[in-house]
């Protein structure tokens, strides 16, 4: 495994998987765990593209894809969550409640894999259909709904 090249993925992607991440799963540690795995993954295939807007698409896909998977992990589904504040610390960006990111968090993942990719990623529409392997309308479709629910619970808020 070529040093040069490791680095230089985790330069251009780290933060991105991370991201994705964090927002998926709720948990910082998860997060990092799930981008230890992407980067390995990525590592270990030694695709190359012929444009960088391909590769940050392919990694965005194969990290959505890691965090599904994670989600669906017996060790995942079967933890037990820490007690309240014992988890928490400097580093980790959790929400207080009512704020916006809390809100997006408790989207269901169809609006929050949108959301994400459109308002943080800076994805179009086709973009992000294509990235989701869905029909634009539908990405449209789940962005709308998305900011609707958002709007009804920010209402009476300082976002509403």
């Amino acid at each position: 495994m070529d040093e040069k090249r490791a680095e230089a993925l985790v330069k251009r992607h780290a933060d991105t998987i991370l991201r994705i991440g964090y927002t998926w799963l709720g948990d910082l540690d998860d997060a990092k765990d799930v981008c230890q795995e992407v980067l390995i993954r990525l590592l270990e295939d030694g695709r190359t593209f012929p444009d960088p807007g391909q590769e940050r698409a392919w990694v965005v896909r194969v990290t959505i894809n890691a965090c599904k998977n994670w989600k669906k992990s017996a060790w995942f589904r079967r933890r037990a969550p820490l007690e309240e504040g014992l988890h928490l610390s400097v580093e980790n960006p959790e929400p207080e409640d009512g704020s916006l990111l809390a809100e997006v968090n408790r989207l269901p993942g169809k609006y929050r894999e949108v959301l994400y990719l459109r308002y943080y990623e800076e994805y179009q529409v086709g973009e992000i259909a294509e990235i989701l392997g869905q029909s634009p309308a539908l990405v449209s479709t789940h962005l709308a709904r998305a900011k609707a629910k958002l709007r009804k619970r920010l209402e009476g808020t300082c976002y509403g």
